[in-house]
C-alpha cells in the first residue's frame, strides 16, 4: 500500500530524547491504521545522536555533513518523504506525538491544506516567552498568516503544498504564511507543550536576527516579487528627482543670485541623490532576480552525507 503519513523530525544534539520519541511516534501512527514512514534528519549533531539513530527501526535517517539549520533539515525531509500527508515536529519531546491525531482530524473535518499546532500554554523560560511575543507581533504585521503560533514545528501538511516550494534561510516558521499567500487553506488547533527534559534549547539571538531578516525578505517578496520596479524604481525615481530638483535650485541660485558653488557641499549632495537613485533601481532589482534564480535552479543550501533506510 502507498505510504499515507510521512513524519519528519529535524534533530540536532537530541540523543537523550530520540528513543522515547521514536517509540511514541510508532505507537501513535500504528493506531492510525495506515502505512507510514519516519524520517529523522540529523542536522550535523555533535553528541551521540548518530549512534542513537542507528538503533531505531523502522526509520529513514538523513545525515547532514554539518549543521545547516532546521529549515534545511525540514526541506531535506520533505523532499525524501513519500506520504500524502506530511507531519513535522521537533525532536526534543516538547511536541507530544500523541497530539498528531488531533491535527489530522482537523485537517479532514475542515478540508484544510495545513494545520498548525498552537502552543497556547507554552512550557518555556520567561525570556523565550517574551521574544516569542515580539516575534508574533512582527509576524502579524509582515507575514499575516492568520494563526497564533507559526513557530510551533508540530504541523500537518498535504503533500502537494510543497510541489513548488523550496525552503531556505530560516523561513520554516513562515511556511503557513507562504502557503496562505498561494491560496492554500490554513487552520490550527491547541496542542499540549511539554517542558524540555533533555538537551538545551537551540534558539538564540542569532537565530532571532536571521528570522527577522527572512521575515522582512518574505514581506518584500510577497509584495514586490512580481513588480520589483514599484519599489526599487519608485525609490530610485524619488531620489533622482530630489537630486535633480536640488541641482536646478543650485543653478538658479548661481545664475541669478551669485551663489558660490565651488565652496558648497550641495552640488555633491545632489549628485549623490541621483547616483543612489540609479543604483537602487539597477542593483536592487538585479540582486533579487539572481537570488530567486539561484534557488529555482535546483540548488540547495545544504549537502546530504547519507540517506539510510533501516
Amino acid at each position: 500500500m502507498p505510504i499515507k503519513y510521512s513524519v519528519i523530525v529535524p534533530v540536532y544534539n537530541e540523543a537523550g530524547s530520540l528513543k522515547e520519541l521514536h517509540e511514541r511516534l510508532v505507537k501513535v501512527l500504528a493506531g492510525l491504521d495506515q502505512p507510514f514512514e519516519l524520517i529523522f534528519v540529523n542536522d550535523g549533531s555533535t553528541d551521540n545522536t548518530a549512534e542513537s539513530l542507528i538503533t531505531l527501526k523502522p526509520l529513514t535517517v538523513i545525515t547532514f555533513r554539518t549543521n545547516f539549520g532546521q529549515t534545511a533539515a525540514l526541506d531535506a525531509g520533505i523532499k525524501q518523504a513519500q506520504g500524502d500527508i506530511i507531519i513535522t515536529l521537533d525532536g526534543d519531546l516538547q511536541n507530544p506525538p500523541e497530539e498528531i491525531p488531533k491535527l489530522l482530524a482537523k485537517l479532514d473535518q475542515d478540508n484544510l491544506d495545513v494545520v498548525s499546532g498552537w502552543r497556547k500554554n507554552r512550557q518555556d523560560p520567561t525570556s523565550k516567552h517574551f521574544t516569542s511575543r515580539v516575534a508574533n507581533v512582527l509576524r502579524k504585521i509582515f507575514v499575516q498568516d492568520g494563526i497564533h503560533d507559526s513557530g510551533c514545528t508540530l504541523k500537518v501538511y498535504r503533500r502537494y503544498c510543497f510541489n513548488e516550494l523550496d525552503l531556505f534561510g530560516e523561513i520554516h516558521r513562515f511556511i503557513p504564511g507562504i502557503l496562505k499567500w498561494q491560496g492554500f487553506k490554513i487552520g490550527e488547533v491547541v496542542v499540549e507543550h511539554a517542558p524540555r527534559k533533555t538537551g538545551v534549547s537551540k534558539y538564540n539571538s542569532g537565530r532571532m536576527l536571521k528570522g527577522l531578516v527572512d521575515m522582512l525578505g518574505l514581506w518584500f517578496w510577497r509584495r514586490y516579487s512580481s513588480r520589483p520596479l514599484h519599489l526599487f524604481g519608485g525609490t530610485g525615481i524619488i531620489c533622482a528627482t530630489l537630486g535633480s530638483v536640488l541641482l536646478i535650485g543650485l543653478a538658479i541660485a548661481r545664475i541669478f543670485y551669485g551663489y558660490a558653488l565651488s565652496t558648497s557641499i550641495w552640488p555633491l549632495v545632489a549628485a549623490l541623490f541621483i547616483i543612489v537613485g540609479i543604483q537602487l533601481f539597477i542593483f536592487g532589482l538585479l540582486a533579487e532576480i539572481m537570488i530567486k534564480n539561484y534557488y529555482q535552479n535546483g540548488r540547495k543550501a545544504y549537502t546530504v552525507k547519507s540517506i539510510i533506510q533501516q
